[in-house]
């Protein structure tokens, strides 16, 4: 069978899988909807925390990553692994012992303040949209690849299939689906990975095979280093970047993460505090497999790129390598033949600038056939455009590997977009039904309407993600680091000094997210959509890159809400002994 069929056969029977399970999984009280009853097993969360943590972006992006930035890209591997240990150790247990339902509720009850509440709502509903937007698009580009759709067909399809499980099971639902989507996108992880170190390392463990060698003695690290040399481009293996502004991005990812609402809601959902300890065990093992593998499928995949593409005719290139002409057909590949020699030149200048068109398009061909883009202005030495983000999809294309396992990994991107998106979507749900009808708006509204609310705003949070998706903006990549900027500047001190200090109240906490908020959204909106053309590092604030701003922005945030709290009136007395009850070691009601 042919790779569309397989995917076909993968793609459809974990669609039906996740929506039977969404059915007998489905929520009847608006605990189910919100927490799953709190009666999740520390294995099961653990598996959702592990799929809702791994969107499309871990699944997909972070091998991208490696791959095109080397040693540098290691930072996104520490910050987003390095979050998930600090919000797992530091936070999740003691957010769990105060118990309520989400982080805005969390916000409202410590600092005593429906602006808080409303603040911390704003935060939540941007940073899960500018995440839902990826994931969906994500949905759209798979289906376009694998089985020949629309685009926008394709987003339709995942936000029906998140419509089903999102609206009907709320967190329940996700749960248990998520603990299907993790098996699925961990399978399809892992088996192209052992394939791939079997063929290059002959070793079956990715992890052991990056720091092995190949047939002919040389270290797969090495024969990368070599290959990167030849054309042009930095060694793999050496820092390129400023180290501040490494530990700047690292910081941020990091403490972003931390803030992050949908991987902080999942711990609400175990029975007891010590169950969220031994959870948050669980999915920090689950993680670990994909993120250690995440650095051998870039080499991997990096090495064989490099071996087949560059310094080729064309036209031998579309005969030989079919995967090429597919993914050019996606418009993710692209080449333009500045020096008219008839080869791809594929070197460490500036590619081309320009849009490539995706394959509901008709395509413009050049005079040896290559695909065109439109809006190209910057003719250099590099003629080969490479979205970065196809690295993990095409690489089992680029290695050979039977049509299963190129179907199989289509059917893992769409388990981690959409086990993410549904985790994202109930963030928003309950963010608008929760806390803003029912703890601002209407104080005294039933649990059936507001069953109904959550439902209904799921839905409309479905549509507008998938209008994102369709219809994304031009700079849906560039908003992952403000996500991450905007969650670390504002939800983080919040959370942590609202848990450790009795002292901090709600005119710091206020004043703390406003400021540091005001300054990362500033930062970022100048260097990626004002004036971009003054995005480097002679421009950037003490050499710091709009992606690791956020770090500074939390610092701002910890600075002013301190100095505010230090001269303004205490905590209430109730308040003071919340804290302090969070933080002693028991369950809830042990007091």
């Amino acid at each position: 069978m042919d790779v569309q069929t397989w995917t076909w056969i993968f793609v459809g029977g974990t669609f039906a899988l996740y929506i039977g399970i969404a059915w007998w999984s489905r929520a009847r009280s608006t605990g189910d909807f919100y927490v799953a009853s709190k009666h999740v097993s520390p294995l099961a969360n653990g598996m959702a925390t592990a799929a809702d943590w791994m969107s499309a972006a871990s699944f997909i992006g972070m091998a991208g990553l490696i791959a095109f930035m080397g040693i540098d890209g290691s930072v996104y591997l520490m910050g987003w692994t390095g979050g998930y240990v600090l919000l797992a150790l530091l936070l999740a247990p003691y957010l769990r012992k105060f118990g309520k339902y989400t982080v805005p509720e969390f916000v409202a009850d410590r600092y005593y303040s429906q602006t808080a509440r409303t603040v911390a709502i704003i935060c939540a509903i941007f940073i899960s949209f500018t995440y839902v937007a990826g994931q969906m698009r994500g949905v759209g580009i798979v289906f376009s690849r694998f089985l020949e759709v629309d685009i926008t067909l394709g987003v339709i399809i995942g936000m029906g299939i998140v419509f089903t499980y999102a609206v009907l099971g709320g967190m329940k639902g996700i749960t248990y689906t998520q603990v299907a989507q993790y098996c699925v996108l961990i399978f399809a992880y892992m088996v192209p990975a052992i394939f791939l170190s079997m063929m290059i390392a002959g070793n079956p463990l990715p992890q052991v095979g990056l720091g092995g060698a190949n047939d002919a003695g040389i270290w797969v690290l090495e024969r990368l280093d070599g290959l990167q040399h030849d054309l042009g481009f930095s060694s793999y293996t050496e820092y390129q970047g400023s180290m501040v502004n490494i530990v700047c991005i690292t910081a941020a990812l990091m403490l972003g993460t931390a803030g992050l609402p949908h991987v902080i809601i999942r711990f609400y959902t175990v029975r007891k505090v010590r169950d969220v300890r031994v959870s948050a065990g669980w999915a920090l093992l689950f993680i670990a497999i994909l993120y250690t593998t995440a650095p051998a499928i870039a080499v991997f995949a990096r090495g064989n790129l490099l071996e087949k593409v560059p310094d080729q005719s064309y036209v031998d290139v579309r005969q030989n390598e079919e995967w090429f002409v597919t993914w050019e057909n996606t418009g993710l590949i692209a080449w333009k033949d500045h020096d008219a020699d008839g080869r791809i030149d594929y070197t460490s200048g500036k590619p081309f600038k320009g849009k490539p068109s995706f394959a509901t398009e008709e395509p413009l061909r050049g005079a040896h056939g290559e695909r065109l883009v439109v809006n190209e202005d910057v003719p250099g030495d590099n003629e080969l455009y490479i979205d970065r983000d196809i690295m993990v999809l095409a690489n089992p294309e680029i290695a050979g590997l039977p049509p299963w396992v190129i179907a199989l990994v289509a059917a893992g991107g769409l388990a981690a977009a959409l086990s993410t998106a549904a985790g994202l979507l109930l963030v928003v749900s309950s963010a608008i039904s929760h806390d803003l009808l029912k703890g601002v708006i209407s104080p005294k509204i039933s649990e059936r309407k507001e069953l109904i609310a959550a439902r209904i705003a799921a839905a409309v949070a479905v549509v507008g993600a998938g209008i994102l998706g369709i219809y994304p903006p031009d700079y849906v990549a560039a908003v992952v680091a403000f996500a991450f900027g905007l969650a670390a500047s504002s939800f983080f001190p919040a959370i942590v000094m609202g848990i450790f200090s009795k002292r901090f109240n709600r005119e710091g906490a206020i004043a703390g997210m406003i400021c540091g908020l005001a300054f990362t959204t500033s930062y970022i909106i100048w260097f990626k959509f004002i004036s971009p053309e003054t995005n480097t590092a002679e421009h950037w604030l003490l050499g710091i890159s709009p992606e690791g701003i956020g770090s500074i922005g939390m610092l701002i945030n910890f600075a002013i809400g301190l100095a505010v709290s230090s001269v303004t009136a205490p905590p209430p007395k109730d308040v003071q002994d919340l804290v302090e009850y969070i933080r002693i070691p028991g369950e809830p009601g042990s007091r």
